[in-house]
């Protein structure tokens, strides 16, 4: 975007000086791993080491099961959750493709709302990727049950962090084509056993959406009113499916050529939700019954993938073995992941004021090591894992993970209100974007209101009469209640003001960041195309995992 489409913006009452600005973003030699703070270049910050096919693989992960709602409540209740959850990317990625900055979606919040809101949304998406750290770190050790995996898979996403950025992209990439591939092939062969393609030739087709039918009567409650709220149980878990797409921010003050690369990764979302999830809950539906005891984690130990489960009762053998081996890389990429994520959060928090000035130090080439090594601490937490029982445990911080990611997803989208109603305001042509949505504003307002209604009704289960429970009421309204918490502290603390729209600065850091934009060679032939379209799904579920 040249600077020319700016002239009609109007002057800030407190800007800096922007002809200064300017020239320090141009003069610099490295402009791009500099931030952007008051017109002031710092030295040692974040660099730009991820590549296109490292952005268009970060973050692939996900949860999916079956247990409650039934096929058809679980097939709704991922179809409503991919809807926020596209309606949020669409409206993040407006924002990140028009401002890469390190930080993210929480010095957007700063920039575009005011610096309460950026603190609560930074602290409580720092705590969303901590606890998904110490999931990710858990899960693998309640299917061995030993205390070894933890550690070497411990070690090996923080080994993965601390080698930087570029490092961790190579090994997201490896990761992610691995649980690409898998994914594909399991969905694939799903196909095939349903229509009695196994060792049994046992034709399945819709024999479970008839028995025990397509919706679950949840805690036996009778009626269109159970069958309803087996179906809202399935949000929840649905949600923790999704929380993490949008890595994509905070990746976006390391990524390389961020103004083309990240409106490709954010224009082929709806293909990771469609064929992923959306693919892979149907499949999972029909090869299942939801009343597989397997499924389950009030057993003790983390619920068995449904993947592995119908394979199994086709006759199949060696091959849950061949997904137990990929088991070992979709913990290794989500925990490195999630580890990537909430030690740039907290960068992003050092970086902002809002914590401890020593997590915005890093080293000549970028890294962020004192965040990354405090938040692998949490990691250590992984070991209770081990004793039995813990597989409730595990479900109270998946719910946890899952509220936080959800109110993640609400700052996002008021952040997009606010950048929307203040690029209108002071008349300047959203067209002009690198990437912009037809269906906003009232995506992102959709998005606010939808998980903000799911985190709220979360935990309605325990209103019901006779049946309170002190633990699922506090780890579903805890974090909850953690956001307008620190927002309200921190507010009263620093009596910042909302920033007015007419105020809101579209300008500081765009030279930087014009400068590192050029054009991508386009694929050499139709299998990279093939390819590309494919890993730019950003996401796809776990097949191994079953919440």
């Amino acid at each position: 975007m040249s600077q020319g489409n700016w002239d009609s913006q109007p002057k800030r009452t407190a800007a800096p000086d922007l002809q200064a600005e300017k020239l320090n973003a141009t003069q610099a030699p490295n402009a791009s791993d500099r931030q952007f703070s008051g017109g002031k270049p710092v030295e040692h910050t974040l660099q730009r080491q991820l590549k296109a096919r490292h952005i268009t693989m970060i973050s692939i992960g996900g949860v999916i099961g079956t247990a409650n709602g039934g096929p058809i409540g679980l097939l709704l209740g991922y179809i409503t959750m991919g809807t926020i959850c596209y309606s949020v990317m669409i409206s993040l990625g407006e924002i990140v493709s028009f401002l890469p900055i390190p930080g993210g979606h929480i010095k957007l919040a700063e920039r575009f709302v005011d610096p309460a809101f950026s603190f609560a949304m930074g602290w409580n998406y720092w705590y969303n990727c901590a606890a998904a750290v110490l999931i990710n770190f858990w899960e693998p050790s309640s299917k061995v049950n030993n205390a070894t995996w933890i550690t070497i898979c411990l070690l090996v996403a923080v080994g993965i962090n601390l080698l930087g950025a570029g490092a961790y992209g190579e090994a997201e990439f490896i990761f992610a084509s691995i649980k690409v591939v898998t994914i594909v092939g399991l969905i694939i062969l799903g196909v095939v056993l349903d229509l009695g393609g196994g060792p049994n030739h046992d034709r399945l087709g819709f024999r479970y959406w008839k028995t025990p039918g397509p919706f679950v009567q949840y805690k036996d409650i009778s009626g269109a009113e159970g069958q309803f709220l087996g179906w809202w149980a399935v949000m929840t878990q649905a949600a923790f499916s999704f929380i993490g797409t949008e890595i994509t921010a905070i990746a976006a003050g390391e990524a390389k050529n961020p103004r083309k690369n990240l409106p490709k990764a954010i224009k082929r979302v709806y293909i990771r939700i469609l064929s992923f999830y959306i693919g892979g809950v149907t499949v999972i539906g029909l090869l299942v019954p939801s009343s597989n005891p397997d499924l389950k984690l009030t057993s003790g130990n983390a619920a068995a993938s449904p993947f592995v489960i119908a394979i199994k009762n086709a006759g199949i053998k060696g091959l849950p073995s061949v997904i137990n081996a990929a088991l070992l890389t979709s913990a290794w990429s989500n925990a490195s992941s999630d580890l990537y994520a909430s030690s740039r959060a907290l960068y992003g928090l050092a970086v902002s004021g809002n914590a401890p000035k020593i997590f915005k130090k890093t080293n000549r080439n970028g890294l962020p090591y004192p965040a990354i090594l405090f938040c692998a601490m949490f990691a250590l937490l992984a070991y209770m894992g081990i004793n039995t029982g813990s597989g409730k445990v595990f479900g109270w911080f998946s719910t946890m993970t899952a509220i936080a990611g959800l109110m993640t997803w609400f700052g996002i989208s008021i952040t997009y209100i606010r950048f929307y109603h203040g690029f209108k305001l002071q008349g300047l042509d959203r067209s002009k974007l690198p990437y912009a949505s037809p269906l906003q504003p009232y995506a992102a307002y959709y998005a606010a209101t939808a998980s903000w209604l799911v985190c709220l009704f979360s935990g309605w289960q325990v209103f019901l009469k006779g049946r309170w429970d002190t633990a699922t009421f506090v780890t579903n309204y805890m974090a909850f209640a953690l956001f307008p918490v620190l927002y309200i502290v921190w507010k009263i603390k620093t009596r910042a003001p909302i920033v007015h729209t007419a105020d809101m600065d579209f300008v500081s850091g765009l030279d930087a960041i014009e400068a590192e934009t050029y054009d991508e060679p386009p694929p050499k032939n139709k299998w990279e195309a093939i390819w590309a379209l494919l890993v730019s799904a950003r996401q796809c579920p776990d097949p191994f995992q079953s919440n």
